[in-house]
């Protein structure tokens, strides 16, 4: 039956634009416009160049979140994940390039290791996404604090030269970001556990009934996640040279935000990794957009919410049902204006 539920999901045409790829690049393209219209300075080369590599990262971190959701979880323990590998890469080494690598490797192990936990808590003892995940956010940040002692730590030579570079005069965070843009999409599309890991998100009970193994896989969602929220936070210190503790908290919101804007439903199914990078761009350069025009920072976390509240109204309101609704309302209010106007005995 197994085998069965996997030939289903490979059918039909082999290229498809969903509806969410199509809507957020069309958006972005529309901000860029507007951004070069309106507020020109937001797309200049200065501008353009410090908002991609934190896009990037804030792509990295959304395909994280875009894995829990699909299984119709959520992730907030993103700030104290991201700002952990953060703070490992760069208090470490103490500026020692040769000890990088192996604090690379211990962010990534720290990585699984919060996965898991995260996954055998929500996964196998069936606890509240939002509270596990709320949970060991506020433990990573003890780890985080721990570790700092509150100073900020500067980071290796290295790693900013790898990841604020530039190769063939693109920014090497772009390289990043795309490759695992394609890891994450050849897993999901291309493999059987892949094919296997949408289809549970889209059907729990029926995916039970084919024999699927499905508290494995939601387990396994919170650890690919945290794999790619440490990739984000090495990112963070390779970008920049002292990053604080606190670096991963401006992540939370967005990386839900550009998940739902790149159409992934937020009770699971069908991911969309290329419409979430896009989203990601589209946030990034919003932000960009906004900063331009001199609104403050309480102003610019508003209109993230905003994003994320019309990303939601898009995809999930049935607008067909409120036009019809609307159109309905127009008729009765015309009609009673008819009655109105005619001549009374």
């Amino acid at each position: 039956m197994a085998q069965r539920s996997e030939v289903t999901l490979s059918k039909g045409p082999r290229f498809q634009v969903s509806k969410g790829l199509l809507t957020v690049l069309i958006s972005t393209v529309v901000l860029f416009i507007l951004s070069a219209v309106i507020a020109p300075t937001s797309v200049s080369p200065g501008p353009l160049g410090s908002m991609i590599p934190f896009a990037a990262i804030l792509a990295i971190v959304g395909l994280g979140q875009m894995l829990v959701i699909q299984q119709a979880g959520i992730d907030l323990s993103v700030p104290g994940s991201v700002s952990l590998a953060a703070v490992i890469v760069s208090a470490l080494p103490e500026i020692e390039d040769d000890r990088l690598v192996p604090a690379v490797v211990l962010s990534l192990v720290v990585a699984i290791a919060i996965g898991a936990f995260n996954g055998f808590l929500i996964g196998f003892l069936k606890l509240n996404p939002i509270i596990a995940t709320l949970g060991t956010n506020s433990l990573l940040f003890g780890f985080v604090m721990l570790i700092t002692q509150g100073i900020p730590r500067m980071t290796t030579a290295l790693l900013l030269s790898v990841v604020s570079g530039s190769t063939f005069g693109i920014p090497n965070s772009v390289y990043f970001a795309t490759t695992v843009l394609v890891v994450v999409i050849f897993i999901l599309r291309k493999t059987v556990p892949g094919r296997r890991f949408e289809s549970i998100g889209a059907s729990a009970p029926v995916a039970m009934v084919s024999g699927l193994r499905i508290k494995t896989h939601q387990a396994m969602a919170y650890v690919w996640a945290q794999v790619l929220y440490a990739i984000a936070g090495i990112m963070i210190a390779g970008v920049i040279a002292e990053p604080n503790g606190s670096m991963g908290s401006a992540y939370l919101l967005p990386s839900v935000a550009v998940v739902v804007l790149g159409g992934t439903s937020l009770l699971g199914g069908r991911g969309l990794p290329t419409a979430t990078v896009i989203a990601a761009v589209f946030l990034s350069q919003l932000d960009q957009f906004v900063l331009a025009l001199g609104v403050n920072f309480a102003i610019r976390t508003l209109v993230q919410a905003a994003a994320l509240a019309i990303g939601v109204a898009i995809y999930t309101v049935d607008w067909s049902r409120v036009r019809s609704l609307l159109q309905k309302f127009l008729s009765t209010q015309r009609r009673g204006e008819h009655q109105t106007s005619l001549p009374t005995a």
